[in-house]
């Protein structure tokens, strides 16, 4: 029970005295009555009086302990409860880290390397990988029967699983090969001499003045040769000097490069008649058999 519940309770039991009282003797009632509250009255000036006091005297003690305690003491409980604080943070920290952030990590990353491996086509690095061959086997079981007090060394084994066979190491002779056919030098040393006799020889190279284009002729190596000449000149010195730079013209064409187009040359049209009445680019292309 609470303490108002207390207090009703004792004054229905006073005023059940007091009218049991009154029915029988009317003065003594009065009387009692007069007793009680004097008695009420003296009680509540000695609380009043002394609750005060009772709080006080617990307040100074308070005060009193609290200046006992010197301030190097409070400062030691205080990093003792910082120091416990942060190890609970630590260890929660920790868990997490372990059982919650790696293992998700963990999926992550392998989920990653299996999606890169199969956009790469190396989805074999994904398979635990396994020995092939029958020889590798035979090997393995002749080695798991050899006696297991005799230790071999593992560059030796795999020297001894590296040996070939005698018919794969031997050397095949080779075929003999017959004797060149013997050649006429009276048919070769006259081409020869046609071919050392024909020198090509360019023009010479004008000045940026009018009515000189510059040609600029892009290899198939990638390598870019310019050079000037005038609008009247022969078209066929195009061919000589990509012959001279080191692309036939039996072998190779001069395309234009935009819109693209086979350029015929003759010795009787010079470079104007041709189309190149400006600076032009030339593709040195190889000719191929229609």
């Amino acid at each position: 029970m609470s303490g108002s519940q207390i207090h009703i309770t004792c004054l229905l039991l006073v005023l059940l005295f007091i009218c049991m009282g009154a029915v029988n003797q009317p003065g003594v009632v009065v009387l009692w009555i007069g007793k009680f509250a004097l008695i009420i009255s003296l009680l509540t000036l000695l609380i009043s009086a002394v609750t005060p006091w009772i709080f006080s005297f617990r307040e100074s003690r308070e005060k009193h302990l609290e200046f006992s305690v010197s301030k190097e003491e409070k400062d030691i409980q205080l990093k003792l409860v910082r120091k416990e604080q942060e190890e609970r943070v630590t260890q929660k920290a920790n868990y997490v880290m372990e059982n919650v952030v790696k293992p998700r990590e963990e999926s992550k990353f392998k989920k990653k390397e299996e999606r890169f491996y199969k956009m790469t086509g190396q989805s074999w690095k994904l398979t635990e990988g396994f020995r092939l061959g029958i020889a590798e086997d035979e090997d393995s079981i002749e080695t798991s029967n050899v006696d297991s007090t005799s230790v071999e060394n593992p560059n030796k084994e795999a020297l001894r699983k590296r040996k070939l066979p005698e018919h794969v190491t031997r050397c095949i002779p080779k075929p003999e090969q017959p004797w060149p056919k013997k050649v006429s030098y009276e048919i070769i040393i006259p081409d020869i001499l046609e071919a050392t006799a024909e020198v090509i020889a360019l023009p010479e190279e004008p000045d940026e003045v009018e009515g000189v284009v510059t040609v600029a002729l892009r290899c198939p190596s990638g390598r870019v040769f310019r050079r000037r000449f005038y609008k009247t000149c022969s078209s066929h010195v195009l061919l000589d000097w990509m012959t001279k730079v080191g692309y036939h013209y039996d072998l190779y064409a001069l395309y234009t490069s935009s819109p693209r187009y086979h350029i015929e040359m003759d010795n009787d049209l010079s470079l104007d008649a041709i189309g190149i009445v400006k600076d032009t680019l030339l593709n040195v292309e190889q000719n191929y058999p229609s």
